[in-house]
């Protein structure tokens, strides 16, 4: 079932189609203004393919500064790459040698994660364009500085675009955020459904909160660098755009603490409407959020409501008719459990509410007091790291990036000689440029991918050299055609990040309006044909390549799994040291050296969240590329899976047990023996605790906090397990995290 509203506006007004239009427009722009007004369409053209090398790097996501910075350097390298390509263009070994020299550098780029890569991408695009027709000495450097300023051109328009529309990306980077919330949310809900199985509930839930995980951070980047400043235009948004975020958070945290043994919960309300009720709830807020979502995207308020006090009331008259019945005395643990959803139902509506209130951003709006607006913040915010030594000092076999570089160079230089001994120099150029931008586009890091995107690459480009021949056939009108290389450059750009095999038939077929403009006559069917053999040429190198020093997911299972437990450990342990620090000042003890203010303490424990979710989408992500391998290469899977489910409950009953511990007077001694003992089960380099409390007082106010308790203290003992049983010896352990991106 999917809750999600349509797709199609849904796409429309999101920043994937926004950045595709100004990807599109600004790379289109100087061959028309050279080709159209001065007649230059050859180094109209050239300049475009300089504009289209920044357009790849100039994606949706994260600040305006990084993306400058990216492109300027892209800039840079993408001038560099002609200059280099076009001065040994008509020496065939020195051409062989540039190109799989740049081949290994650029890809060697992917070290410095998703952005570095797409740098490292735009310049081999730019030279494969490059080897498309021979140059002579005096035209490399006209070449070269029409690619720069192609460049330079698109970043000043990038810039500008940029400027007028930037409440608009604001608004959009908010939106994209809430949209992966709200099918977070719908994901959730399925557990409550006695129809759907746990395990793909888990499955799609934990993809689900990886994407949003990503989303979350582009979201926190751009509002923590446009904070309210007070007074100035754009300000009210600016507010809007905190609190909306503020909310967003909470209402994470609400939804993620809701997480509870929904083997046992099914169990005891088999058949039973209660479980009816809870799912119905959230897939109501899960389309109220997306309505919200929508209407941030479109600058204006939200126009309709729906309420789920219905199913709540509904839920109040069950848990009446469970205490009439006994259960209170039977279960008592579960019908605590029954409240607790309950009451995080009531304040995920609430916090609801409180964002389509927020869309109205009134003049008049304040931040919201629930987090403080200081420097403090800018620990939240993404860091951007690229130094050489990164790539120099990944220059070794058992680096992936390294294995990368050295697959897509052996599958450049394979394409090359295979295709110069077939073929003349003059058509060998034609076709080499073809098979290896094919070649390029397909093989990444991970063997998975590689082999999911030959099959996409290659559907799409069958099905875009179609669409073209039946286009052509239609008609042969050049306005109607260029409309159609509009649309088709828009698209490519759009869907680029949403779906590969639509995005690869969109750019098929704007490259062949490109080439019937740029030489009319001279695209026709056996044009058309060849562009699709040599497409199968590439993704048959691709895979075959791909086999090549492949580097597995499973070799960095364990130190992502590691990765992923520390961080719940530090979770705890900041979120303990929250309680004291709560619990000091509410009996009005002045902080110290062993209890933080409370103030400190927050923020300590809310970053500690933060990198609980990006280690945990690392290591889940991880998995779900191993599982897309071949199964010689799949190890310890049932392992890693119980450590991907049980670090994920270990995460969740954290964030739902310590706001209740600040609440307490104190701590009561067994749960506190617990908590200290749940740190030591997750450092396997500590001795575990094995005379740890498992009964709780389940009287007054602590009832609810048993559960939760009993949930991490099984989901500890279990990781635990589960890491020494997957361990290596001390000496063969990794001694470092690979960067993910």
């Amino acid at each position: 079932m999917d809750f999600r509203i349509a797709s199609i506006p849904r796409f429309l007004y999101s920043h994937y189609f926004f950045g595709g239009v100004r990807q599109g427009v600004g790379m289109l722009l100087p061959v028309l203004v050279l080709g159209g007004i001065f007649g230059e369409y050859a180094y109209g053209l050239v300049a475009t393919f300089g504009a289209q090398c920044l357009a790849i790097i100039d994606q949706p996501g994260g600040p305006q500064r990084h993306r400058t910075n990216e492109m300027l350097g892209g800039a840079l390298l993408a001038t560099m790459a002609v200059a280099i390509t076009g001065a040994v263009s008509t020496y065939p070994v020195l051409l062989w040698l540039a190109i799989i020299g740049q081949c290994f550098i650029f890809s060697m780029f992917s070290v410095f994660g998703k952005r570095g890569g797409l740098i490292g991408f735009g310049g081999l695009l730019i030279m494969t364009l490059t080897m498309h027709s021979p140059m002579t000495p005096s035209q490399v450097l006209p070449h070269a500085l029409a690619t720069l300023g192609g460049a330079l051109f698109y970043l000043a328009f990038s810039l500008a675009f940029s400027r007028v529309f930037w409440l608009r990306e604001e608004r959009q980077a908010m939106s994209v955020a809430l949209f992966a919330t709200a099918d977070y949310m719908a994901a959730r809900s399925r557990f409550y459904d006695e129809t759907t199985d746990l395990d793909d509930i888990y499955r799609e839930l934990i993809q689900s909160q990886s994407v949003m995980t990503e989303k979350h951070q582009s979201a926190r980047d751009i509002v923590l660098r446009t904070l309210p400043r007070g007074r100035g235009y754009g300000d009210s948004e600016r507010v809007m755009l905190w609190n909306m975020f503020v909310n967003m958070l909470q209402l994470l945290d609400t939804l993620v603490a809701s997480h509870t043994d929904y083997a046992s919960l099914r169990r005891v309300l088999a058949g039973h409407d209660c479980l009816l009720f809870m799912r119905d709830a959230l897939v109501k807020m899960s389309l109220e959020l997306n309505r919200i979502a929508l209407d941030v995207s479109r600058g204006r308020a939200v126009q309709y409501r729906s309420s789920p006090k219905a199913e709540l009331r509904a839920i109040e008259y069950e848990i009446e008719q469970f205490k009439q019945q006994g259960m209170s005395e039977r279960e008592p643990e579960t019908l605590a459990l029954i409240v607790q959803v309950l009451r995080r139902l009531r304040n995920a509506s609430r916090i609801v509410n409180k964002l389509a209130d927020h869309t109205d951003a009134r003049t008049d709006a304040q931040p919201t007091d629930e987090l403080r607006i200081d420097k403090s913040l800018t620990q939240f915010m993404s860091r951007q790291e690229l130094r050489i030594g990164m790539i120099t000092s990944n220059l070794r076999l058992d680096s992936p990036y390294f294995r990368y570089a050295v697959r897509v160079t052996l599958a450049a230089a394979l394409a090359m000689g295979l295709i110069g001994q077939w073929m003349t120099p003059q058509v060998s150029s034609a076709h080499s440029y073809w098979v290896l931008l094919t070649i390029i586009i397909i093989m990444k890091p991970g063997f998975a991918l590689t082999r999911q995107r030959n099959g996409w690459r290659l559907m799409g480009t069958l099905i875009g050299c179609l669409l073209a021949l039946a286009l052509f056939r239609v008609t042969t009108h050049p306005t109607i055609l260029f409309a159609v290389l509009l649309v088709a450059c828009v698209m490519g750009n759009s869907m680029l990040q949403l779906n590969y095999m639509a995005s690869a038939i969109f750019n098929t077929l704007f490259v062949v309006m490109v080439f019937h403009f740029v030489a009319p006559g001279t695209v026709s069917m056996a044009v058309i044909g060849e562009r699709a053999l040599d497409t199968a040429m590439g993704c048959a190198i691709a895979l075959i390549c791909s086999y090549v020093l492949p580097w597995w997911e499973a070799r960095y299972m364990k130190p992502l799994a590691r990765a992923a437990t520390n961080a719940n450990r530090e979770y705890l342990r900041t979120g303990m040291s929250y309680v004291r620090a709560m619990q000091a000042a509410n009996a009005g003890m002045a902080p110290s050296d062993d209890v933080p203010s409370p103030a400190q303490a927050d923020i300590a424990w809310r970053l500690a969240r933060k990198n609980v979710h990006i280690a945990f989408s690392n290591y889940a992500e991880a998995f779900y590329r191993m599982m897309s391998e071949p199964r010689s290469h799949q190890v310890n899977v049932p392992e890693f899976n119980n450590l991907l489910i049980q670090n994920h409950i270990m995460a969740s009953q954290i964030t739902a047990a310590i706001p209740l511990l600040t609440g307490l007077k104190e701590t009561p001694e067994p749960m506190r023996k617990a908590l200290k003992g749940m740190v030591d089960l997750l450092d396997d380099s500590s001795p575990a605790s094995t005379d740890l409390p498992t009964q709780f007082d389940t009287t007054g106010e602590l009832a609810a906090l048993a559960y939760p308790i009993k949930q991490m203290l099984r989901a500890s003992t279990q990781i635990r397990q589960e890491m020494t049983a997957v361990a290596d010896p001390p000496q063969s352990r990794p001694s470092a995290v690979p960067a993910q991106s």
